[in-house]
């Protein structure tokens, strides 16, 4: 993706920032966003066009289809890392390219709605075993190769960031377009 675009456009509800604890208000908070996601994401692609799904969200940006299928792409790995930070001791994870990933068959030629219905399921089996778990297990850890010690915690506070982040880029494409 190109870093040209203002940081509006690429990072429009500002970039993520990883917090050195969080609190239980916290993780309810992003376990909320985590569940609200799904639908937001459907009303973010609702009503458009095959054109549409193909139009960059923004100028270098991925197109509104690599998104959708992104973040279901990410969520399913988010949730494989969460299993194996509580059932592994600090197991360290494999990274995947999703740049190319994006250019791949499935995202290219399957409906962003088959995305979307997979992120409603992946987010209905994360969100189950985050309500599960016990204060405690929030500081359980995983190695990520670029990122290093990542807790669970962590993990929670990025991909309700991710979430929104990616729902906000279609939002604004839409309503740019509007303009």
């Amino acid at each position: 993706m190109s870093t040209t675009a203002p940081d509006s456009l690429r990072f429009p509800i500002g970039k993520f920032a990883r917090l050195d604890s969080y609190t239980d208000a916290d993780r309810a908070e992003a376990i909320a966003r985590i569940t609200a996601q799904p639908a937001a994401l459907a009303a973010a692609i609702s009503g458009l066009s095959e054109a549409e799904y193909d139009t960059p969200y923004r100028d270098g940006g991925w197109t509104v289809r690599q998104v959708v299928h992104h973040v279901a792409d990410s969520h399913m790995n988010a949730l494989i890392r969460l299993k194996l930070a509580l059932t592994e001791e600090e197991p360290t994870i494999t990274p995947y390219d999703q740049d190319a990933w994006v250019r791949l068959a499935d995202v290219r030629d399957v409906s962003p709605l088959v995305s979307v219905a997979l992120l409603a399921a992946t987010h209905e089996r994360m969100t189950a075993i985050l309500r599960a778990m016990k204060p405690e297990e929030f500081s359980r850890a995983f190695m990520h190769p670029e990122n290093g010690r990542m807790t669970i915690d962590h993990l929670l506070g990025m991909y309700a960031w991710h979430g929104d982040h990616h729902v906000a880029h279609i939002v604004g494409m839409r309503e740019r377009a509007k303009a």
